[in-house]
């Protein structure tokens, strides 16, 4: 069972196909009583770092999630925005993220980047993992996702980067610590590749 965070940030929808289509149950959570009984977890987020952890912080699930993560472990994806949550904090806003990661969130060097178009990093890239883990099984060559963010992931501990992607030079556009993964790119936009990559995390 895949339990969907719906503070009011994301198309939970997206998901909720994307899981129809390879027969995996899904619940979607909008209060602190549907989490309680959460086996894996995927916090969506797109928009402006400090309105979605506002929502999230006034949504009443916020302590209830810090124990299943920190305390019980569940397994917990942060999915664009979502990932950037995880982080201690961000240069986009003033709040303070979920800390769930050690990481800190920056915007690209607009300098460095050779596109004409440089901002956002917007469109199709390659993703490339560097630590062997399930998540990306069948994914290993050859995968790419869709991307559209200003801002991305420094991960203090470079071991708790789990790919890496491109864009005026390289970023982690996935990271994992413990039961806690992140990713940068939109895999419910993804066509197959991010099918294959949220069926993964079903089998987690």
């Amino acid at each position: 069972m895949i339990t969907l965070i719906d503070y009011g940030v994301g198309n939970i929808n997206a998901f909720v196909n994307v899981y129809k289509r390879v027969d995996v149950p899904v619940k979607i959570a909008k209060t602190k009583e549907d989490l309680l009984d959460a086996q894996k977890l995927i916090l969506p987020g797109v928009g402006h770092f400090d309105h979605a952890m506002s929502q999230l912080n006034n949504s009443g699930m916020r302590d209830t999630l810090d124990e299943l993560v920190l305390e019980k472990k569940i397994p917990v994806i942060g999915i664009c925005v979502g990932m950037q949550m995880m982080a201690n904090n961000s240069d986009e806003g003033t709040l303070e993220g979920l800390k769930w990661i050690n990481a800190t969130v920056k915007k690209f060097d607009e300098s460095k980047i050779k596109q004409v178009t440089r901002l956002p990093h917007m469109g199709w890239n390659d993703v490339k993992p560097v630590k062997d883990l399930d998540l990306f099984k069948g994914l290993e060559r050859d995968a790419i996702f869709y991307f559209l963010h200003t801002y991305y992931f420094e991960c203090n501990n470079s071991e708790d980067i789990m790919a890496i992607t491109d864009y005026g030079g390289e970023f982690a556009s996935a990271a994992h610590h413990e039961n806690k993964y992140g990713i940068q790119f939109h895999p419910e936009k993804s066509h197959s590749y991010g099918e294959i990559l949220l069926h993964n995390f079903a089998k987690l």
